[in-house]
């Protein structure tokens, strides 16, 4: 049996419809895509040495508040070089979703990484990982909000 090279992310297999940014403001948020589906496989690919792709393409379309959460935690808990080297984008449908997340989301959570402003957290999710000072941790907080 043959094994990936890869780790795909479809973000449809999560919902053809994303939604806002948190979960306590509706279905399919990006903070729960984010402990859910992209936290793990980012995790996966991080032990497995292998690129993570994330399709963009085949959903109604995004609020740009699920991008920035689900995206900018994985910076928050990986740092944004480690991002930018493993991850990568599908999106031929908007290439200007990639290109936000890229161009803005990172810089903007990777300055809050480093000063420390932790993400909010509406829902009670199963533990995750955090990158930190070059070692992996389980992370698990209170809902914050």
């Amino acid at each position: 049996m043959a094994t990936s090279t890869e780790i795909n992310i479809n973000v449809r297999d999560f919902s053809t419809s994303p939604g806002p940014r948190y979960v306590k403001q509706g279905e399919a948020s990006g903070e729960l895509f984010y402990h859910q589906v992209l936290n793990p496989l980012f995790l996966q690919g991080f032990n497995e040495g292998k690129p993570v792709i994330v399709n963009l393409d085949g959903v109604d379309g995004y609020m740009s508040s699920f991008l920035d959460e689900a995206f900018g935690n994985l910076v928050f808990d990986f740092g944004a070089d480690e991002v930018a080297q493993r991850l990568s984008f599908i999106s031929l449908e908007e290439p200007e979703w990639a290109e936000m997340i890229q161009q803005d989301t990172y810089g903007e959570w990777e300055k809050r990484r480093k000063k420390k402003i932790a993400p909010k957290i509406t829902y009670k999710h199963n533990n995750w990982s955090r990158l930190e000072n070059g070692s992996l941790v389980e992370v698990n907080y209170e809902i914050t909000e």
